[in-house]
């Protein structure tokens, strides 16, 4: 049994017990997490985790909640959300400092507006920085490794600072699934303001026009198989428009999964089985989940991730 005054002595921020995840997902489904914490800054964050560490609770951390399916049971552990305590963001020059609860779209402007090139292209990706960096995050030939200097994390509890060239990024991927992203430093080339504000609308307008959203999502659930377009294998499939209680994949983006307002995570789970064995029976691919699932048996898990 979590004891709360416990946590409050070490803790300064905002704690809630049974908070329903549906709050925070873009999917807005999940069911309530054991206990649900939010920092009020890095400092706090540390301590926090110390203390759940040594007292053997579990926990995950979450930001903007864009790329998870969290399970209609919820969650049991307690969920540290950084959205709010680690929001800062400052420059020096061409080199730009961010904090990992700083929405993606804050910090695309932020760079735009101070003529620093190279992040123009991922305008429109939902989102925290922290998540963005762990998963490298990208899009129309971006990704926002590209110009990273170092991710600074809190790596079995110390803070650690690792360097691009050590960070192991690739398509969707990097060193840092067991870390919790504290800061990141990026140096940019100098670009034309206007420019790359035209570039940004011109992309923003591009996925209005091509994804649903106008509905809550989690955005792409499938990673881009190698060779080929998730989307696309979906579409020949068939499976535009197939719908499960509440949920549906979407008629606009094939690998987007939509909430019509009343699904449940189990109605998303059984869409993302149902692609993954109709694509694989159809052109023998097998579709790699970009979504996470979390609060969910383990042998769905298998299902859905083998």
């Amino acid at each position: 049994m979590v004891d709360i005054n416990d946590i409050r002595m070490e803790f300064r921020g905002h704690i809630a017990v049974g908070e329903p995840m549906s709050k925070y997902t873009s999917l807005r489904v999940g069911g309530p997490a054991d206990l649900y914490l939010e920092p009020l800054d890095k400092e706090d964050l540390i301590r926090l985790v110390h203390h759940l560490e040594a007292q053997g609770i579990k926990y995950i951390v979450i930001g903007n909640g864009s790329n998870l399916l969290v399970s209609d049971e919820g969650i049991r552990a307690a969920v540290i959300n950084l959205e709010k305590g680690l929001s800062k963001l400052w420059a020096d020059d061409t080199t730009v400092f961010v904090e990992a609860g700083v929405m993606m779209a804050r910090y695309v402007d932020f760079c735009i507006q101070r003529g620093l090139g190279g992040m123009e292209m991922l305008a429109g990706i939902p989102g925290t920085m922290g998540g963005a960096i762990v998963m490298n995050a990208g899009a129309y030939g971006g990704e926002i490794s590209n110009h990273i200097v170092d991710v600074e994390v809190l790596r079995q509890g110390r803070v650690v600072r690792v360097k691009r060239e050590d960070a192991g990024f690739a398509y969707r991927r990097s060193n840092f699934a067991s870390d919790i992203v504290l800061h990141a430093q990026f140096k940019f080339p100098r670009a034309e303001r206007s420019e790359m504000m035209k570039r940004r609308r011109e992309l923003l307008l591009k996925r209005g026009e091509s994804q649903p959203l106008d509905l809550p999502n989690s955005g792409s659930v499938f990673k881009n198989p190698e060779g080929s377009f998730a989307a696309k294998l979906i579409d020949e499939a068939g499976l535009k428009g197939q719908q499960i209680g509440g949920a549906k994949i979407s008629e606009k983006h094939g690998n987007f999964i939509v909430n019509l307002g009343n699904a449940k995570a189990a109605d998303i789970l059984e869409l993302v089985k149902l692609v993954r064995k109709t694509v694989a029976q159809r052109f023998n691919v097998k579709l790699d989940l970009e979504v996470k699932l979390i609060g969910f048996p383990e042998s769905a898990y298998k299902e859905v991730c083998a």
